[in-house]
């Protein structure tokens, strides 16, 4: 389908999902603090190179701020502003991205973790990205291309699957090796 107009091109970014999923031999616990540690997302994250909390003291709490700082695969930074909307260790972990306009109920993105725990010493970690209704470089790309709308928007949602597919991967490494230690 060809977008023609930003309208439709906002149809198509909002709600946009993207998850990934991995099984983990590791303690809810141990996974629950590796995802809210915001600060080392730059060890396992393809596209987030680094983070910092804003607010002192910092730390995984619903109303928390901190920054993201992101690199795209073309070479692109830029720095983004986040609010944690769920931490609730060791099931949930959320944010949202806030946009231009600093408001968490009309965020650019929402970012959610779900750990479950599965048998003695198992969890599975999954993880959600979903597009909000506020601006994004997303939306901004896809409406300055209007005829590649729609290449454009799958091409990310395809990128942020396999980025989020990544950063699960070296979380498992790291969650995996810090278990077996606990064990030992």
């Amino acid at each position: 389908m060809a977008v023609t107009d930003t309208g439709q091109i906002a149809c198509q970014v909002t709600g946009l999902t993207a998850t990934a999923e991995e099984v983990v031999t590791a303690e809810p616990e141990l996974v629950w603090d590796l995802i809210a540690d915001v600060t080392q997302i730059g060890r396992w994250s393809p596209e987030c190179i680094r983070a910092a909390w804003i607010d002192e003291p910092g730390g995984p709490r619903p109303g928390a701020r901190f920054t993201g700082h992101n690199r795209l695969r073309t070479g692109f930074e830029y720095d983004v502003t986040c609010v944690v909307t769920d931490a609730d260790r060791p099931r949930t972990f959320g944010w949202v991205v806030l946009d231009g306009e600093d408001d968490p109920a009309r965020p650019s993105s929402l970012w959610h973790y779900q750990v479950d725990p599965l048998s003695a010493g198992t969890s599975r970690i999954r993880l959600r990205f979903t597009h909000g209704p506020g601006y994004s470089h997303l939306r901004a790309a896809a409406a300055t291309a209007p005829a590649r709308a729609s290449g454009v928007i799958t091409a990310r949602r395809d990128r942020l699957r396999a980025d989020m597919t990544a950063t699960l991967r070296a979380m498992k490494a790291v969650a995996e090796s810090a278990h077996a230690t606990e064990r030992t």
